[in-house]
């Protein structure tokens, strides 16, 4: 009897696609999840005997081995639980035979084979099937990265587009964001691409392979990987407001772009990236294998270089930030990721949410990455913890210290504020657009819960430095001064005056600034004050690019008087420096006669105007109208202005639009037609991009039918 053959494999690709929530991968290759079963339909050339088992081979990496778990052999068996792959037979026909797979909840994950041959059979004459992908199962209640709600699941693993907030704490702006994990063309291979191009991979592909079964392993490899600074990795980030031989951060619409451009170009980094682009990407990244995964921003973000759980700034006379001196920052915001996972190494106390961060900040064991560290971990306190916790707890929880540096180079504090850092910490909710607020995750409520919140920042401070709670312990700055950590928690002196910059009127970008410095004597005695104003273009992590105001003014205030000193700045003052960030850093010192200083600060972030109609129901298959509303917010005619289009789901890659000169405030409509390939709520993404001003980023929710 000659010896049996697999003629032919049938995937059953749209079935297992169903149930594993991976249909919308645009594959050749099966896409499943670990922990749950799968099934294919196998062609003999002739029938098997009763007698012939069918033995299975799968591997995965370049060295598979059982030793190390990335290999396994099994025969078709009875169906038990157990921690290793099994498979079953369903049905046979005289040559067929039906077979579902299930592989450990634990599995390594990522590109495998399988090969079989009948019982009958020697040992080497497996025949390969085929490949198949697995990935990490958020809907197996046995796989780490479980996650119990469906609704959830939805948002954090499947959806596709995604919001993601920036500007400033009390002017919070909304960016639409294309992750495109699953529809868009060979994402999913770029995505196990960034783990086979890791410095781990490189150095012992083997033992690398046989980790990736872990997602703190997974994770952190590619919180490395999504930045370039210590490999080849995706994105390189530019923080200097100069994007000439790259593309400028904010020109991103979404992470498909940048994981093709780094995939096509021979894996070499991308440029530019901040850290709403790193995030972005590495939230598709995370999503397309498997992991719930979402994008958060933090409100004064402090970058705390020195670990001692304060921002320390250093200025002149005039409020302007001493960039020799300074060392540490406190961003308008700063965007990270959370991944949902188990904490297998710390406790089920700490399961969860994990913060995860691949912009470039600080090393974390010899490498530009952070996380994963558990943010329960971060709200107690507990920053001794795998991993990176000092560092994120800073962001969130560090004080704010500014020092006046004299010439003589003593120092002299001029404001403090312990709740200024980790404002309005924010995140896109489940099934819509908008923002939730959930710094309470991170932090107790400051209000009503004071003491709370300041133990658990003396408890980071023990855990850091081993401080005593009574002990006056010393910590020293890089630079050699030493400062008593205690006093400067106590509130500076009680001033004898305030103030407060008011926005007389909306600032608009292309428009003049006016403002007031509001300031109140509190005092029954009349007094003397030296106004020395500043103001300054800056990027949003609060770096001066250049100097738009410097002016000085003696006030005199009566007892309990409160005056306006009025500011303007116009348009020709402010235009040639103002970054695509479009925000403005205003600066008061007021110095009172008898030694006493006030510093007084405001960031403001210019508006602008654009708005999007989809004219008429979408329909998948069928051309629709899209109307664009633009201004040229600028006082001179602009040509050169193009609108940049983009959609998963929607449009095949950018759409480029000429749009029409433009006379100065003038409003022009612009029409185009999309034909969108997928149903369900799709984001549309609208930019105006021109050389005159920085970008003007718009998009809408467009809710697609299903094709009649």
């Amino acid at each position: 009897c000659p010896g049996v053959k697999v003629t032919e494999v049938d995937w059953q690709q749209q079935r297992n696609g169903a149930a594993h929530h991976t249909q919308e991968f645009p594959g050749p290759n099966l896409v499943v999840r670990r922990g749950q079963m799968f099934t294919i339909i196998m062609n003999f050339s002739r029938a098997l005997k009763s007698q012939e088992a069918l033995i299975f081979t799968v591997g995965t990496g370049p060295q598979a081995s059982e030793a190390l778990r990335t290999k396994a052999v099994f025969q078709t068996s009875e169906p038990e639980a157990g921690a290793a792959w099994r498979a079953i037979q369903e049905a046979q026909t005289e040559n067929t035979r039906t077979i579902s797979f299930t592989s450990p909840p634990d599995a390594v994950i990522g590109r495998y084979w399988l090969s079989a041959r009948a019982s009958s059979r020697r040992k080497h004459s497996d025949k390969k099937l085929g490949e198949f992908i697995l990935l990490f199962n958020p809907w197996c209640p046995e796989d780490e990265v479980f996650l119990a709600s469906e609704e959830e699941r939805q948002e954090y693993v499947l959806n596709d587009s995604g919001v993601i907030f920036r500007g400033v704490e009390k002017h919070i702006r909304t960016q639409g964001w294309n992750y495109g994990q699953q529809f868009e063309e060979d994402i999913l291979n770029i995505c196990l691409s960034i783990l086979d191009r890791s410095p781990s991979h490189q150095d012992n592909p083997a033992t690398d392979v046989s980790r990736r079964h872990d997602p703190i392993y997974v994770t952190r490899i590619i919180s490395a990987m999504v930045n370039s600074n210590n490999d080849r990795g995706v994105v390189q980030g530019q923080w200097q407001g100069k994007y000439g031989s790259g593309t400028s951060p904010l020109h991103w619409q979404g992470s498909v772009a940048i994981l093709q451009k780094w995939f096509k170009g021979r894996y070499k980094p991308v440029k530019y990236g901040q850290c709403w682009v790193f995030a972005g990407v590495m939230c598709t990244v995370l999503r397309c294998l498997g992991i719930a995964t979402r994008v958060v921003s933090n409100f004064n973000s402090a970058h705390d270089t020195d670990r001692n759980l304060r921002v320390d700034k250093y200025v002149d006379s005039f409020g302007r930030t001493l960039e020799d001196l300074t060392e540490d920052s406190m961003w308008n915001f700063h965007v990270w990721n959370e991944s949902w996972f188990a904490r297998r190494d710390l406790g089920p106390t700490y399961n969860g949410w994990q913060v995860l961060d691949a912009t470039p900040q600080e090393e974390s064991e010899g490498v530009f990455r952070c996380g994963p560290a558990s943010v329960i971990a971060i709200r107690e306190g507990d920053v001794h913890l795998a991993h990176d916790g000092p560092f994120v707890f800073a962001e969130v929880n560090a004080d704010y210290i500014i020092w006046l540096w004299h010439k003589d180079e003593s120092q002299e504090r001029v404001y403090s504020d312990t709740k200024k850092i980790g404002r309005c910490i924010s995140t896109k909710a489940v099934g819509s657009d908008s923002r939730v607020d959930i710094t309470g995750l991170y932090k107790h409520p400051e209000e009503g819960n004071r003491r709370k919140e300041r133990q658990v920042y003396r408890k980071a401070v023990r855990k850091l430095f081993g401080v005593g709670s009574r002990r006056r312990d010393r910590i020293h700055r890089a630079r050699g001064r030493g400062l008593w950590h205690d006093d400067l928690l106590e509130p500076a002196k009680k001033p004898s005056i305030t103030g407060k910059f008011k926005l007389l009127e909306p600032p608009v970008l292309g428009h003049d600034l006016r403002l007031a410095l509001s300031l109140a004597n509190l005092t029954a005695r009349a007094q003397k004050i030296r106004v020395n104003l500043s103001g300054a273009t800056i990027l949003y992590t609060r770096r001066p690019v250049a100097e738009i105001l410097h002016e000085s003014h003696a006030v005199r205030l009566e007892p309990k008087e409160e005056k306006n000193i009025p500011i303007a700045i116009s348009y020709s003052q402010y235009k040639e420096d103002l970054t695509e960030d479009k925000k403005i850093l205003l600066a008061a010192m007021c110095l009172v006669t008898k030694g006493e200083k006030l510093l007084v600060e405001k960031d403001i972030t210019l508006e602008d105007f654009i708005t999007i109609k989809v004219l008429g129901p979408a329909t998948v298959g069928v051309a629709v109208v899209v109307e664009v509303m633009v201004v040229n917010p600028v006082l001179e005619r602009v040509e050169d202005c193009l609108l940049m289009v983009e959609g998963s789901g929607l449009l095949r890659g950018q759409l480029s639009i000429d749009v029409p000169s433009l006379e100065p405030q003038e409003r022009a409509s612009v029409q185009f037609s999309i034909t969108p390939s997928r149903s369900g709520p799709r984001q549309l993404q609208v930019d105006l991009v021109s050389p005159h001003f920085p970008d003007i980023k718009g998009f809408v929710i467009v809710h697609v039918a299903a094709a009649k």
